[in-house]
């Protein structure tokens, strides 16, 4: 079952290209409940084959991720949080879900815009609090900029490497998303102190 679906995926990205791949990864970053695993990975196996360009799907895939962020930011920066109360229950956006997005917020600063993108549950929605709070848009671009740049690159790394391995797969993401915790968790503590002194 597994298998088929990563070969349909696979077909549809090889059909759609790169544009296909930036739309994709557009609406993964916006409210769309779609995982970024399964465009990128896909797409790194295409690179595989030499059906496509690594370095343009990585491109295009991060690209994809910044303008789809950048919606997000000025979604919410545009309504307000009244407006993302009333109807982002219709995009999955919960008050409960906004208000721990807030506080995550609120919390570590601006870096969370570059953490946030490496955190399962929080990567397509960490924007809305960026643009509620009015962050700066240079260090918005360029936090979330770096942030989607590591997720991509490392996904489309891993589907140029083990390409349809889907045990492989899940190992490696499970032990990706370890290793991005405990390196969000350092670089925060080193953003915290430096803002103390």
């Amino acid at each position: 079952m597994i298998h088929q679906l990563a070969q349909t995926i696979v077909g549809y990205i090889g059909d759609i290209g790169y544009f296909g791949i930036f739309l994709l990864m557009f609406l993964e970053s916006t409210f769309f409940p779609f995982p970024s695993e399964i465009i990128m990975i896909p797409a790194g196996y295409l690179a595989f084959k030499g059906e496509m360009s690594i370095y343009i799907i990585i491109l295009v895939g991060i690209l994809g991720s910044l303008v789809g962020a950048l919606f997000n930011y000025y979604f919410a920066l545009k309504f307000g949080r009244k407006f993302i109360i009333s109807y982002g229950k219709y995009f999955l956006v919960s008050p409960k879900t906004l208000d721990k997005l807030e506080e995550f917020f609120t919390k570590y600063g601006d870096i969370s815009t570059f953490s946030g993108r490496l955190i399962p549950g929080i990567r397509q929605l960490i924007s809305l609090p960026a643009g509620l709070a009015k962050m700066d848009m240079k260090k918005f671009l360029l936090y979330s900029g770096l942030g989607s740049g590591i997720w991509v690159i490392f996904l489309t790394i891993l589907g140029f490497v083990v390409g349809e391995n889907q045990d492989l797969i899940s190992k490696y993401l499970k032990d990706a998303t370890i290793i991005a915790l405990i390196f969000i968790a350092i670089i925060t503590i080193i953003y915290i102190i430096k803002r103390k002194k």
